[in-house]
């Protein structure tokens, strides 16, 4: 079955058929129906290796994020699925793992079958990609950082600043000796490190025992098992920040089972505010962090990239919120 099958039943050119499948806009509701209807009947399916050829590109948006079971990725694939749907850009999802290897193998492979777009997570690629994605012949939008020296395009927030702000609030609550805990050490990890300790040290309280550090994949239950260390080597902090939400509801269970009282006697604040945060017995206070219009976003203006319609401005920073709940409600006098 070839498209001139499908010209010559509906009675249309074979340019026609072409534009009604690649760029349905371009052609009026009546005779792109009609072309529809002869395509569903004989059942044609287009060569995409021959429309990436007579067009230089595909219709295809490639999506490399480094996990596909992590809520966060997936509130910000949702926005990214919403955004799409009903255009003609197809999105096709890779899954880097966390591995820089793995990110570098998936844009090679995306960039050989010559994308419309790309949307890929942070600013910390290794050289090879990063070089990759700076000659790419396509739109590149980067998600969930922000940062002065963008491929293309760039939307997310500042994970320093959120880490900072979220000290602060733990510090301005009336806790005087908070600690951190931080799995996977991912770049967005680090930064929200550091952040901490900016806070800490201006407020006078950094203490390394209070800091405890894995590159295991987070988990409630390592949460739990971090908490345990921290206490063990600095048993008078009185609040953590938790990298995730993850750990921050393992922390909570882990006091509980110590019958440490909360937020009286220890404070717990978690990162990026997924659903379970304000249904936790106390809800937990977190960062805020606009996952879902992260992925619209994203979407968004990298199809008015793809459409001649360039942004005003390429970063986008969507910022974060301190959504202060029980679990940081200490009573002070």
């Amino acid at each position: 079955m070839t498209i001139e099958d499908v010209a010559r039943e509906a009675n249309v050119s074979a340019m026609t058929v072409s534009r009604a499948l690649r760029s349905p806009e371009k052609v009026s509701t009546k005779t792109r129906e009609k072309i529809r209807a002869v395509v569903d009947r004989l059942g044609y399916v287009p060569d995409p290796a021959a429309s990436a050829l007579a067009a230089g590109r595909t219709n295809v948006i490639g999506v490399i994020v480094p996990s596909v079971t992590n809520n966060v990725f997936a509130d910000v694939m949702l926005g990214i699925y919403e955004q799409s749907e009903g255009s003609k850009w197809q999105i096709q999802l890779g899954n880097s793992r966390y591995s820089p290897l793995e990110e570098e193998r998936l844009v090679r492979t995306f960039l050989s079958q010559k994308p419309a777009g790309l949307i890929i997570t942070g600013q910390d690629q290794s050289k090879a990609t990063a070089d990759m994605l700076k000659s790419a012949n396509c739109r590149i939008v980067q998600i969930m950082e922000c940062g002065p020296d963008p491929y293309d395009m760039m939307i997310g927030f500042s994970h320093l600043d959120a880490s900072r702000a979220a000290t602060r609030h733990l510090l301005k609550s009336g806790y005087r000796n908070p600690g951190v805990l931080m799995a996977r050490l991912d770049p967005r990890s680090q930064r929200r490190l550091e952040g901490y300790k900016i806070e800490a040290k201006n407020a006078g309280v950094y203490d390394t025992r209070r800091i405890v550090t894995t590159a295991r994949p987070s988990s409630v239950t390592l949460g739990g098992e971090l908490v345990a260390d921290l206490l063990s080597k600095a048993p008078d902090t009185d609040a953590i920040l938790c990298n995730n939400d993850d750990l921050a509801l393992g922390a909570m269970f882990e006091c509980q089972r110590r019958a440490l009282a909360i937020p009286d006697e220890i404070g717990i604040c978690g990162f990026n505010d997924l659903e379970m945060m304000a249904a936790a017995n106390p809800s937990i206070t977190s960062v805020r962090t606009h996952r879902l219009d992260m992925g619209r976003a994203s979407m968004k203006i990298l199809i008015d990239a793809l459409n001649g319609k360039e942004p005003v401005e390429p970063v986008q920073d969507l910022g974060f919120e301190i959504m202060a709940r029980q679990s940081t409600g200490r009573k002070t006098d």
